[in-house]
């Protein structure tokens, strides 16, 4: 059905599945969620919108990928240049000689007869016929018949062809205009050729000159020729325009009022706090003074954008395990670690653990540490100094309220993971009190 199921009332609706979501709005997909409360839905396209992108990137929304595409299928070929009478008349004239078809695509209607007599010029000896949306239903059904009949060579045609089409004798398609259309649009259109075991091309006729972003626009398609490159293409299409209004109807667009990278951070903490509110209290990041070295050595690992990458996902740990996974990743793929990025590990995971229990500053000073919580959070005393006990560390408290304590280990060791171990098993023993 299409979107007159919108205005359709469906009783004991259990799953709902929208093919082409690109091609529905904002409103017309909450439309259809309201059909019912528990609908689970299922949508599917080859190139989701950019917000769409965002809602699973973030977490909101979970996501699938079917990369694997239809045996011997081959990659299309894709080429970006002004109009060339030359180079036109070359394409249409090779797929014919090779017993193929082909669509001239022309997205004005107004002229597009005029545009069929020049393919016709172009190629004399080709069988060509014209297909839009403004035309007699029959008639246009005739007309497709025919061509997927292979009765016709040519199909000038508007963007009616963008979905549901399958012509697999037809492998070069040209675009005229092609600055005109976005890149989800132009995916699908070059989908319609490349349906069978033949190489097929891909034409995107443009003006000579061009805006910056249509420049880089029409670049991702010629890059990302792969099959099942939609993903990547719809990727870039995100950067390139912008995530959109996650909570209003806005499918594109840049965040202004906060970066891109605090915008997703927030959505990612909210998502967060939603799947298990018990679990993300909303206290600020623990802040850690050593003196100790934290950090990659470069002997230890010498490639800087390995290390970037490697600071970078660090910085983005929000859960214990997530540490112990990346702990064991670098292990495997660097070998034993020095010291420096043993105490890198144990601080994030310090510091994830500290804003769980609200803990506000942790300075390592002197074989001693200064323990502050927040002002909202009151612990029990008691079940500090048992925990700090077993761990053979003496607390000394130095304020009640917000709570300080000075932490002193009783033998010589290594203070850092003595705390590191105290924290764990204080968080474990809240937990199961909470329970």
């Amino acid at each position: 059905m299409s979107r007159a199921l919108c205005d359709v009332s469906i009783p004991n609706i259990g799953l709902l599945i929208i093919d082409e979501e690109q091609r529905f709005g904002v409103l017309h997909k909450e439309r259809l969620r309201e059909l019912k409360a528990s609908v689970d839905v299922l949508t599917l396209t080859a190139t989701p919108i950019p917000r769409t992108m965002q809602l699973s990137l973030s977490g909101i929304r979970n996501l699938s990928l079917i990369q694997t595409p239809p045996q011997n299928r081959m990659p299309i070929l894709t080429y970006t240049l002004p109009w060339s009478e030359s180079i036109i008349a070359e394409a249409l004239q090779r797929e014919l000689d090779r017993g193929g078809q082909a669509f001239f695509l022309h997205n004005l209607v107004s002229d597009i007869e005029e545009t069929a007599h020049k393919v016709q010029q172009l190629v004399p000896d080709a069988k060509i016929v014209v297909a839009h949306g403004q035309m007699n239903a029959k008639n246009l059904n005739r007309v497709m018949h025919n061509f997927m009949n292979m009765e016709s060579d040519i199909l000038v045609c508007s963007s009616i062809i963008e979905n549901g089409l399958d012509v697999p004798n037809a492998n070069t398609v040209i675009i005229d205009g092609a600055d005109r259309f976005g890149l989800s649009q132009l995916h699908q259109i070059r989908g319609r050729v490349g349906r069978s075991h033949r190489r097929a091309y891909c034409y995107l006729i443009t003006p000579p000159k061009m805006k910056e972003n249509t420049r880089q626009r029409l670049k991702t398609l010629t890059e990302y020729t792969e099959l099942g490159s939609g993903f990547a293409v719809a990727l870039r299409d995100l950067k390139l325009r912008g995530a959109g209004n996650l909570l209003g109807g806005d499918q594109s667009g840049f965040a202004h009022a906060v970066g891109i990278s605090t915008y997703v951070k927030l959505v990612e903490e909210t998502v967060a706090r939603m799947k298990d509110p018990a679990d993300h209290k909303r206290y600020p990041p623990t802040d850690i003074s050593t003196s100790q070295g934290a950090y990659i050595p470069d002997k230890y690992i010498s490639d800087n954008s390995q290390k970037l990458q490697l600071y970078s996902r660090i910085s983005k740990l929000r859960k214990v395990e997530e540490v112990t996974l990346l702990r064991e990743e670098i292990l495997d793929r660097f070998g034993k670690f020095p010291e420096q990025v043993g105490n890198l590990m144990s601080i994030t995971q310090l510091r994830i653990m500290g804003q769980k229990l609200g803990i506000e500053t942790l300075l390592f000073q002197d074989g001693k540490v200064r323990l502050n919580f927040n002002r909202e959070v009151f612990p029990k005393l008691s079940l500090l100094e048992e925990i700090f006990s077993k761990s053979e560390i003496n607390v000394e408290i130095r304020r009640l309220a917000p709570l300080s304590m000075v932490l002193r280990p009783r033998k010589q060791s290594n203070l850092l993971d003595e705390v590191v171990r105290s924290i764990e098993k204080l968080l474990a023993t809240m937990k199961k009190m909470a329970h």
